[in-house]
């Protein structure tokens, strides 16, 4: 393995280069993916952690996707009004509110995750195989030191959520 970026410096270097390449690529594909759909990135992943995972509670979907209760609220009403997913109590805690898609809900996240799934399996196509399973762990190894950052951050008021703002 090369030991280019076992320097911390130069590794921060590599990274700020990369960075902001990739997300002007991921966001112009999340713009194509979405063309003609009528929604936001962040309702689309509401939509899909729904589509994986129904009949959320809107506590459990606020965390699925990284917002705080208030602003994932909003996000569902918008969605409640588009038609994309419907509100109802939960019959053993009243005080529970459960998100479900609708059908037209999970038939537009199916087609986003058809999509992705094309999108994913061209790049899978472009790389080797060493290159695919080094990227997943790579990747794997962000999201979990991300995670630990995370728990280890000391919220400002309640209201340092990632991801937090409208959708």
């Amino acid at each position: 393995m090369s030991s280019e970026y076992r320097d911390a410096d130069k590794f921060t270097a590599a990274i700020q280069a990369i960075f902001p390449k990739l997300m002007h690529y991921l966001n112009a594909e999340e713009s194509r993916e979405l063309t003609g759909l009528g929604i936001t990135p962040s309702q689309i992943n509401a939509l899909l952690v729904l589509y994986f995972h129904d009949n959320l509670t809107m506590g459990k979907l606020s965390q699925e996707i990284y917002l705080a209760e208030s602003a994932a609220t909003r996000l569902v009403n918008r969605l409640v009004n588009l038609n994309l997913v419907k509100r109802r109590g939960d019959d053993k805690d009243r005080r529970v509110v459960r998100v479900t898609l609708t059908s037209y809900g999970r038939e537009l996240s199916r087609l986003v995750f058809e999509r992705r799934s094309f999108r994913f399996n061209n790049l899978a196509q472009h790389l080797e195989q060493s290159e695919r399973e080094n990227l997943v762990v790579s990747l794997q190894s962000v999201m979990r030191v991300f995670e630990e950052l995370e728990k280890t951050r000391v919220p400002a008021a309640n209201n340092n959520t990632p991801g937090t703002g409208k959708g």
